[in-house]
């Protein structure tokens, strides 16, 4: 389901000061959410937020809309989680953005109880390929097309679709093992 209101740039304002407030309202939230799951750190993903909203300030007026704003806005904040976190990245798991608590500051052992706490079907999708995951956490959390996704990953589509298809599978293999395991 695709969100109502503003989606493209012409139904922003076009003086990038008014279109910043307009940005942030519509999709503060999931830049945020988006460099909380690149990042597991919130304050590391705050500051990522705030470089996002300036890069988008900065590159308004050259921003030609050919994709959707939320899907150059999310371009934005993986490269930008990408740039912060280098080779860390890909030895770290995300980590579940709906843990993460608005307004509020999670202290190092409030962080790891709920790391212990993780839902099962997080726990199997951290075990998958960090490309598997990536897709599966744009596809369903944040409801982006596989177009959208490939424009912002500088991917054929049909790689998505075959991350997709692949990340699915792995999945239902994890979810078996574990329940085959918790068998009498």
């Amino acid at each position: 389901m695709k969100p109502a209101g503003l989606t493209h740039k012409e139904q922003f304002d076009q003086a990038p000061e008014e279109a910043l407030a307009q940005l942030m309202d519509a999709y503060g939230a999931s830049v945020l959410r988006t460099a909380y799951f690149y990042t597991g750190d919130r304050h590391l993903a705050e500051d990522i937020s705030q470089e996002v909203f300036l890069k988008a300030y900065r590159g308004w007026r050259a921003f030609r809309g050919d994709s959707a704003v939320k899907t150059w806005l999310i371009s934005i904040t993986v490269n930008a989680c990408r740039d912060k976190m280098g080779v860390k990245m890909f030895t770290e798991q995300p980590t579940d953005p709906s843990r993460m608590q608005r307004g509020r500051t999670i202290s190092v052992e409030e962080e790891a109880l709920a790391r212990l706490g993780k839902s099962e079907l997080l726990q199997q999708l951290l075990r998958l390929s960090l490309p598997h995951q990536e897709a599966l956490y744009l596809y369903y959390y944040l409801d982006l097309s596989t177009r959208e996704i490939a424009e912002m990953l500088g991917a054929p589509e049909g790689t998505v679709r075959n991350r997709l298809h692949r990340a699915r599978e792995a999945l239902g293999r994890e979810m078996t093992k574990e329940a085959s395991t918790h068998e009498p």
